[in-house]
């Protein structure tokens, strides 16, 4: 499931006057994972805009040589 049908799978109950929603645990998990992919491509989308205008020169960018922090994501 993606977020989206997981936003439109929500069940609304009203407490004491105040409306709250309800949502599968699975459909919770599926919204957020779906948000954090839609985080991670606007990370992509600047990184990219960010190497176009460095006219493709990572350093320019600020990227970081891949062997300086090769150790730090094992």
């Amino acid at each position: 499931m993606c977020g989206l049908e997981a936003l439109q799978s929500v069940q609304y109950v009203t407490i004491k006057g105040k409306r709250f929603v309800i949502l599968d645990a699975e459909d919770w998990e599926a919204l957020v994972e779906w948000l954090e992919t839609l985080e991670d491509l606007e990370i992509a989308r600047q990184a990219l805009a960010a190497l176009r205008e460095a006219d493709g020169d990572r350093t320019k960018a600020g990227w970081l040589p891949w062997e300086e922090i090769r150790g730090e994501l094992e």
